[in-house]
């Protein structure tokens, strides 16, 4: 990316991941355009002091809008830039989060992933956007069992409507690369945790629960295998990517389709630790952390959800030299570190 990009507009800028990566923009001398609708899917007040954090950056300009609401989009696409400048890449990370969740209501899925998704399509072909990386997720590759999930794999069967909305962001980027060459990749993440995280997810919950003498529910008995990847580690593959512009692949065959690259500008790359570590001895290593047992409540399987997660990152590293290192053990204690001074726990 280097000099040629100043000003990068990043959806969820409110949220864990976006809220991450805008601060490590903003400290490399990046202009950083903030998008966050600050809904209520979990603490609003969590946002906000994220969002505290980041306004007190001069290179930080933040818009409440929602990614469905294509005119209040527009406008920042149109206003945000400063001295005639475009914004120059997008990184969309906004998105209605959560499996479980997607059961329930399924149609906020389909406005924030889908609607919203169009939408940024839309203004990044109208406003010349050099780049456009998105979040996908590890869960597209559902139903497959063949370890660890490649790139190269074909993703046909989701199991959750989350998933399949994340699965319909990559065929959607596609389309857009070969109509309006439109340089795009994909990033599946796997099972993100760390300092702000998401009060959702397992690692906050476990934390809480533990801290409150309260029963942890461990669903699939414990046997579920995660690729737990801490958040520094998403942060330094998603800044490396948005800097390599996709081209291409002249090796590319419509006989032998790559569902990973293109004859258009278009990539997909796993994100995970490769690494995939049992419910169990997560679980182990946050008491070990909290210096505190848990008291665990064995449930089945929950609907939407797989067993096993591991992700193939040779792409990835071939592309931008990075894997990442950080061990659970030292990502939990970040995280419970975070948590004691943020909660006065």
């Amino acid at each position: 990316m280097g000099l040629a990009f100043k000003n990068i507009l990043v959806t969820g800028a409110a949220g864990f991941i976006g809220f991450h990566l805008s601060l490590r923009l903003l400290n490399e001398g990046y202009h950083v355009f903030g998008v966050d609708n600050l809904n209520d899917y979990y603490d609003v007040n969590l946002k906000k002091d994220r969002l505290k954090q980041l306004t007190e950056n001069p290179r930080f300009t933040f818009y409440q809008t929602d990614l469905s609401d294509l005119s209040g989009l527009k406008d920042i696409f149109e206003s945000a830039p400063q001295e005639n400048e475009k914004i120059d890449a997008v990184v969309n990370l906004a998105a209605q989060a959560g499996v479980r969740y997607s059961i329930q209501n399924p149609h906020a899925y389909v406005q924030s992933n889908l609607v919203g998704f169009v939408n940024i399509l839309e203004c990044c072909r109208h406003h010349g956007v050099k780049h456009l990386v998105f979040a996908s997720s590890s869960s597209v590759y559902g139903a497959n069992t063949n370890m660890p999930f490649s790139v190269h794999n074909n993703v046909d069967h989701p199991v959750s409507l989350y998933a399949a909305t994340k699965k319909s962001n990559e065929l959607m980027a596609h389309t857009y690369s070969h109509l309006y060459k439109l340089p795009c990749t994909g990033l599946r993440f796997f099972t993100v945790y760390g300092p702000w995280g998401r009060p959702d997810m397992a690692l906050f919950l476990f934390t809480k629960a533990i801290l409150n003498g309260q029963p942890i529910q461990v669903f699939n008995h414990g046997k579920m295998r995660r690729d737990f990847t801490y958040i520094d580690d998403i942060i330094e593959g998603v800044v490396r990517v948005t800097r390599s512009v996709p081209e291409p692949d002249p090796n590319w065959s419509g006989d032998a389709p790559d569902p990973a690259t293109s004859y258009a500008p278009y990539r997909i790359f796993n994100i995970g630790n490769n690494n995939p570590v049992e419910l169990t001895r997560f679980i182990e290593a946050t008491e070990s952390a909290l210096g505190k047992k848990a008291e665990k409540q064995f449930l089945d399987m929950q609907p939407g959800d797989v067993a096993e997660t591991y992700a193939n990152i040779d792409d990835l590293y071939a592309a931008v030299g990075f894997k990442p290192e950080t061990t659970i053990e030292q990502g939990i204690s970040k995280f419970i570190e975070w948590y004691r001074s943020y909660y006065g726990a």
